[in-house]
């Protein structure tokens, strides 16, 4: 049997109303088959997932393995698969006709690349979507403190369903530490960026579904998600920061890295404990600054007045009292109509 130029890496746990339609949006993409191959791991479900894989045999693989999360998963799957290029795939997502076209004439034309994601399309279960694209695709490598801000507000480019990498830098990157349940993707895209050059097509490749069982986005106020989401992230800081001393990264660098991350589990901790109104307020102007700084004028009027209550307030009431708020019908419509939430510049995000 020939070696793959890509294989589709697919993670999934207890997926079965989603994995199907994932597995046959590889199979149905207009990139040859016989230059592909597609390695589903199975993350110990209890549903009907496998067996809806098996039924693709032998065109998909199943791997099945103990329930380990996201990271562990990723350890599995990854040796087992055979091409020169590995593209993933959440199993509750599925990818647009000709994504794999997209990302390999970006390889086999530029040697030097080493990641490459794309734009995205948001759908949500009550049939609205919105793309995230950047208004012009883009390349970079973690090689400044400059390019690390950039980066940092391309992230979500990304992430599992939108990365495909070279093989030899996830050799270079070795295992993902299994703490990680979730955000193992962030982790390997934050590395790559030291190995080899990083490419952002400005098309909407992927096609990620928010529902109630997103691991990372959908906590929903629930104390438990919250809790194990503010986990993952602290593990992940000290991951990345173990990695970046090992790769010998310079501090200022790896302080832009590391920052966007703290501060969304600093939200997180504030979210759960009674923490000091200085420390929301702190938290809140550090995101704004991070990821909003070329907001508008009138959005950073409207995100000071909303840290109004957080002078007077414990952190976990305030969280309380701002998600109760956007839960309102009233709000939500403002929000849109009015205030949109701010992108960067160079990023459009509209609804489909």
């Amino acid at each position: 049997m020939s070696k793959p130029f890509v294989s589709a890496l697919i993670d999934t746990y207890n997926q079965e109303e989603f994995i199907e339609e994932a597995i046959k949006s590889v199979l149905e993409q207009d990139f040859p088959a016989s230059e592909t191959e597609i390695v589903v791991v199975d993350d110990g479900s209890t549903d009907r997932t496998a067996e809806i894989v098996r039924k693709f045999a032998p065109r998909v693989r199943l791997l099945s393995k103990s329930n380990g999360g996201q990271g562990s998963a990723f350890n599995a799957g990854i040796p087992e698969t055979r091409g020169e290029i590995v593209a993933f795939l959440d199993g509750d997502d599925w990818w647009a006709r000709e994504k794999l076209t997209a990302i390999a004439e970006v390889f086999r034309a530029e040697p030097g690349v080493g990641l490459v994601g794309h734009g995205i399309s948001d759908v949500y279960l009550d049939g609205r979507s919105y793309k995230q694209v950047l208004r012009e695709g883009c390349r970079f490598r973690l090689d400044s403190p400059e390019e690390a801000k950039r980066f940092r507000l391309r992230r979500g480019f990304l992430g599992t369903s939108r990365m495909a990498y070279r093989r030899e830098i996830l050799q270079r990157i070795g295992n993902v530490p299994e703490a990680l349940r979730f955000e193992a993707d962030e982790y390997l895209f934050t590395l790559a960026g030291f190995f080899a050059d990083v490419v952002i097509l400005r098309e909407a490749l992927t096609f990620y579904r928010i529902h109630d069982k997103n691991l990372f986005q959908m906590s929903g106020g629930n104390a438990e998600a919250v809790r194990r989401k503010q986990r993952v992230l602290a593990a992940l800081v000290e991951a990345l920061k173990a990695a970046l001393e090992k790769n010998g990264v310079s501090r200022e660098i790896s302080r832009v890295l590391l920052e966007c991350v703290e501060v969304e589990a600093e939200v997180l901790r504030l979210e759960l404990e009674n923490g000091w109104p200085w420390e929301t307020i702190a938290a809140e102007l550090k995101i704004l600054r991070i990821f909003h700084a070329d907001a508008s004028r009138w959005q950073h009027l409207f995100s000071y007045a909303r840290l109004l209550p957080a002078g007077a307030l414990p952190s976990k009431n305030y969280y309380r009292l701002r998600r109760a708020l956007s839960r309102l019908e009233f709000y939500q419509g403002m929000r849109r109509k009015l205030m949109p939430f701010p992108v960067p510049n160079d990023i459009e995000r509209r609804e489909t």
